[in-house]
């Protein structure tokens, strides 16, 4: 897939390091995605980064990008302004199980940057609302200044049969909510095992033990589902980097469900 040449239409900071794109096709509109997907995003003279697209699935006229820097690549890429033109080729990936979730309570479990992968599934899930059940976000990340989407929490919070928890390690004395790990919110989550799917993405230890403390909750390891978004370089399955045992990252994943990853993402060393 040919790289297309996008304009970023704005740059919003969510954290210290972390920034959010949107950008739209500079000669052509970008093509459509399914949530769960990424983009390639070329920076020129620098190299290709994997990113996941995190905006509405229903507004395709523009993609939103979550950004944190931490290299060279991604640095550049936060540090574009309004009008700067980047690259961007994709979508590549699987896509999260929106289908599978109709009629289901849906619980989204997202750990630091991996909000942002989600937040497609909980536009979709709101904006059909009466094709789920009931909503339920759990959040978790370092420090309160570490929160993505601050603004859109609370908003997403005001819909009907929807539940929104947050924690962080460390609170500081000006924190009143929770602390500790995302697992201790499950104690908190309303909605029944026997008919939900749960979404979960963020640090592979996190998504380890949410996904053990989901099946003792009672959730079926066939609706649970886990996006591995790791090592990945070229987005077709070319460059071997995000080999991960049998399969590709980027050309089989990154979604999968945890009846097949359970039994790779348990060892260590892979």
């Amino acid at each position: 897939m040919a790289t297309v040449p996008a304009r970023v239409e704005s740059v919003e900071r969510e954290t210290h390091d972390t920034f959010t794109l949107e950008v739209t096709g500079e000669d052509s509109p970008l093509p459509p995605f399914q949530p769960g997907q990424f983009s390639m995003l070329y920076a020129f003279g620098v190299g290709e980064l994997p990113i996941s697209i995190s905006s509405d699935p229903e507004e395709p006229r523009r993609l939103s990008y979550t950004v944190r820097a931490v290299g060279k690549a991604t640095e550049w890429v936060v540090g574009r302004s309004r009008d700067d033109r980047l690259g961007v080729r994709g979508p590549f990936g699987t896509g999260w199980p929106l289908e599978k979730a109709r009629g289901h309570d849906v619980l989204v479990v997202a750990g630091g940057i991996g909000l942002a992968p989600l937040r497609p599934v909980i536009y979709q899930v709101l904006r059909h609302r009466s094709d789920f059940g009931r909503l339920v976000i759990l959040y978790g990340a370092r420090s309160p200044k570490d929160l993505l989407y601050r603004r859109l929490l609370p908003r997403w919070g005001k819909h009907p049969d929807c539940q929104i928890l947050t924690t962080v390690d460390y609170g500081g004395l000006q924190w009143k909510g929770n602390v500790g790990v995302v697992t201790t919110l499950l104690r908190q989550a309303r909605f029944e095992p026997e008919r939900t799917v749960a979404m979960v993405c963020g640090p592979e230890i996190m998504m380890r033990y949410v996904a053990l403390e989901l099946e003792g909750r009672g959730l079926s390891d066939e609706n649970i589902f886990l996006s591995m978004e790791r090592n990945m370089k070229c987005g077709i399955g070319h460059c071997g980097h995000c080999q991960y045992g049998p399969v590709f990252i980027c050309k089989d994943g990154p979604v999968f469900p945890y009846s097949w990853l359970g039994d790779w993402i348990n060892r260590h060393e892979i």
